[in-house]
């Protein structure tokens, strides 16, 4: 069996401060890994005007079908301020059973592990794969996420080389590896909403029209709205106001403007667009003197239960003895993309300290999510053998 320690690629890709659009050297370092067990490797950069240009990776081993992507991003975000840290955040420090750096949990670790597992399964199977097995990598998730994976994956649509089925590592365990897989996210919905008014002296307000009066109003509305309950794969939808700013710096002066920003994220009952109707709706009612700016930057997705959310499962249970939780909390991801191409689902490692100072994987949760996806790749491809079986 052809053995790769995922801790030594993990450490050497942490070592590649590759913060968000840098690749750093961390693409090299993988892809050298990958071409020496037999992938196809192609670098796929993109740009776009207004977003920096990102370098993505792609490698297949195999040219049949079923087809499984392991789909992630080599990108980290900042280490903030580098005094926070005990140490270097780009050493790739080993202590007290941790390896530490930015990206150990989210997701370098998972990455190395993903590709120490397909080594594994590969050398058992004689040097080749009953179908193939890609890897999907890019530089610009924790960025715009607009020259990364959504378009890797219309390229790859281009080629007629689509996945049937896709596993994507980000962190998914809240405190233990194997507590929670990730069959879906929430969407996620930015407005920004501008009230206008008149702009005079406080001492004469009929001379001035305050469009305070009216932001408050209309805040209080959408923060006292119920979008749903909740159904039975995801809580309920949320509404935060995130800032409000009126950039008045004279205690005397009505001003012209007041602004609010606020984020929804929606199960599946709603939709940008619909979700857009119900806001202008309910802003309507109140004033009409606004602007409204909507970012949705992805839409809520379930890949229901079926075969690949089991066999991630079956194949946790087995290498930790949980049974893992079957989720759509926290943000958004990547896989809000590959959703539109093949059932997905993301387990990876714990992520209690990702984005944070002292970011840590355990060395021993590493080498055993190795385990896990190796055992997915065995389960997945034994069970494709059978015809008309359910890819979700």
């Amino acid at each position: 069996m052809t053995r790769l320690d995922p801790i030594d690629l993990a450490a050497a890709l942490i070592r590649c401060p590759s913060v968000t659009p840098a690749e750093a050297g961390a693409l090299d370092v993988l892809e050298t890994a990958l071409a020496a067990l037999g992938f196809r490797t192609r670098r796929m950069p993109f740009s776009e005007p207004g977003t920096p240009d990102v370098d993505n990776l792609y490698a297949r081993h195999g040219n049949g079908a079923p087809h499984f992507c392991f789909a992630g991003h080599s990108d980290v975000v900042p280490v903030g301020d580098a005094a926070h840290w005990s140490v270097d955040p780009f050493g790739a420090v080993r202590r007290d059973g941790y390896l530490l750096g930015r990206g150990a949990a989210d997701m370098k670790a998972a990455i190395a592990a993903f590709v120490a597992a397909a080594a594994a399964f590969i050398g058992e199977n004689g040097g080749s794969v009953p179908g193939s097995i890609s890897l999907l990598i890019t530089g610009d998730e924790e960025g715009p996420a607009r020259n990364g994976t959504k378009k890797m994956l219309a390229r790859l649509r281009d080629w007629g080389e689509v996945p049937d089925a896709c596993v994507v590592g980000e962190p998914t365990c809240p405190t233990r590896l194997g507590e929670t897989i990730k069959i879906g996210r929430r969407g996620s919905l930015v407005g920004e909403l501008t009230v206008l008014g008149a702009a005079g002296h406080s001492a004469y307000p009929h001379l001035a029209d305050n469009p305070i009066r009216r932001l408050v109003a209309m805040l209080g509305a959408l923060n006292a709205a119920t979008l749903d309950d909740g159904t039975d794969h995801f809580q309920p939808s949320t509404l935060e106001i995130t800032t409000v700013d009126v950039g008045n710096p004279a205690g005397n002066v009505i001003p012209a403007t007041a602004f609010a920003r606020f984020n929804i994220r929606f199960n599946d009952r709603h939709t940008g667009a619909s979700l857009e109707r119900w806001l202008r709706q309910t802003l309507d009612a109140i004033d009409r003197r606004y602007r409204l700016e909507i970012a949705v930057s992805g839409e809520a997705f379930l890949t229901p239960p079926g075969m690949l959310s089991r066999i991630v499962a079956e194949a946790a249970r087995a290498e930790t003895g949980l049974t893992p939780e079957l989720s759509t909390s926290g943000g958004t991801s990547d896989a809000r993309f590959i959703k539109d191409y093949c059932p997905v689902v993301e387990f990876g490692m714990v992520g209690e300290t990702m984005h944070k100072a002292d970011e840590k994987a355990a060395l021993a949760d590493i080498e055993t999510l190795a385990r896990i996806y190796r055992r997915v790749l065995g389960l997945y491809f034994a069970e494709t053998r059978a015809p008309d079986r359910a890819q979700g």
